[in-house]
């Protein structure tokens, strides 16, 4: 049929019921395109696949969505230490533009521009989905059901099980949306600000209070300020971060509230999970320690600010994004060598950090009781002189 619908789909609850509603209202196919950010096993595709077919779709296809990722986004998050309002590491929020430039790929080999995603009206990916489409895809016609027709999860579930198709409860309570680097949660709790997230509602990470791991120590190696090797063993990016992510589960590392301003402007709340970020940040920041100077890791961490506000805020498409992945690549360049970090029970903290190009570890000057580099009585001098300032200020006083 010419003229179909392209569907970032997800498999989750929206997309899932975007897929029959889309067919019925428009009397069209409808395309089911998932960008693996993830790194789906085959099986999970399969039955991904599987899904969408019975919920009629009339093509399924899954774009490999990590590599652009990986080193358009994720790589300059992990070398700007990147947070939202320093607490949130924009898990699969950083996703929704390459998988909106791949889903505008697909359609165009498909020859249309009708293209449907199965964002709310209150969210922020809505934005993000629609500002990549209307820059990259001539002419775009934009489908969002759910957000241009106010329909809530229990209008999607009432509509799917009216077709067969059998929601699980805990679906219709909470949408959660998983990502290499990150898993989010959204449930009634999380509308407003005075209701607790209950830990039931994670999917990935078990409470804290029942964990029974024991203690471990991980070891990541860095390379230009990207991690390279776990414990030694190089291993390619996907696979890398697939490990840390098992580890931090295992661990139960990485779970979060956030609370903040969206990009419609009123307050937002979400649950995640973050054991990839937060054991890479950590590592990551360590080791800038060791090796950059005070004023390199405070401008890092003023433009680090700004960069997750934006790439939060849909403006990643701006000319300064670049400008600032100009200068994380510029500090990165000594940003080489090895973190060892302990893991037990939601725990976790450096325990050493070693480098090629370490500050600390010189023969020029030396921290502790028997320096090097000055003897106690320019020491002495340095602090006399240090005090003026604010004894100058104390005499106008």
């Amino acid at each position: 049929m010419s003229n179909p619908i392209v569907l970032a789909y997800s498999g989750g609850l929206d997309t899932s019921f975007c897929i029959p509603y889309l067919k019925e209202k428009y009397k069209t196919d409808v395309h089911a395109v998932i960008v693996d950010c993830v790194g789906l096993t085959r099986t999970e595709k399969e039955v991904i696949r599987s899904r969408a077919l019975k919920l009629g779709a009339a093509e399924f296809a899954c774009v490999d969505g990590f590599p652009p990722l990986y080193d358009r986004i994720l790589s300059y998050l992990i070398k700007g230490n990147v947070l939202r309002d320093r607490t949130y590491p924009l898990s699969v929020g950083a996703e929704r533009y390459i998988q909106a430039e791949l889903i505008m790929e697909y359609a165009r080999e498909q020859g249309t521009s009708r293209v449907a995603h199965g964002s709310t009206g209150a969210g922020n990916d809505q934005v993000r989905f629609d500002v990549a489409l209307l820059n990259g895809l001539e002419n775009v016609e934009i489908i969002a059901p759910i957000r241009d027709e106010g329909l809530t999860r229990e209008f999607t579930t009432a509509f799917l099980k009216e077709r067969g198709f059998n929601i699980p409860q805990k679906t219709t309570n909470y949408s959660i949306n998983d990502g290499i680097w990150g898993t989010s949660v959204g449930g009634t709790e999380t509308l407003v600000s005075d209701q607790p997230l209950p830990f039931e509602a994670f999917p990935n990470l078990k409470p804290p209070h029942t964990l029974d791991d024991e203690p471990e120590e991980i070891t990541l190696d860095f390379t230009n300020g990207l991690p390279v090797a776990v414990n030694g063993h190089q291993m390619d990016p996907s696979a890398l971060l697939s490990v840390l992510r098992e580890f931090g589960r295992y661990h139960g590392i990485g779970l979060g509230m956030h609370l903040g301003d969206t990009i419609l402007g009123i307050k937002g709340r979400i649950g995640f999970e973050a054991p990839v970020a937060q054991i890479v940040y950590l590592a990551h920041r360590e080791l800038e320690k060791l090796v950059l100077s005070q004023d390199q890791r405070q401008l890092k961490d003023q433009l680090g600010d700004q960069y997750g506000a934006m790439l939060h805020e849909a403006k990643y498409y701006d000319p300064v994004m670049r400008d600032i992945e100009a200068f994380f690549n510029s500090t990165q360049a000594r940003v080489s060598g090895d973190v060892t970090l302990y893991a037990c029970r939601g725990n976790l903290f450096p325990l050493r950090a070693s480098s090629p190009y370490s500050i600390m570890n010189s023969d020029v000057a030396k921290y502790g009781e028997e320096s090097s580099g000055w003897d106690g009585s320019e020491a002495r001098a340095f602090s006399k002189l240090y005090s003026i300032r604010t004894q100058l200020y104390k005499k106008t006083r």
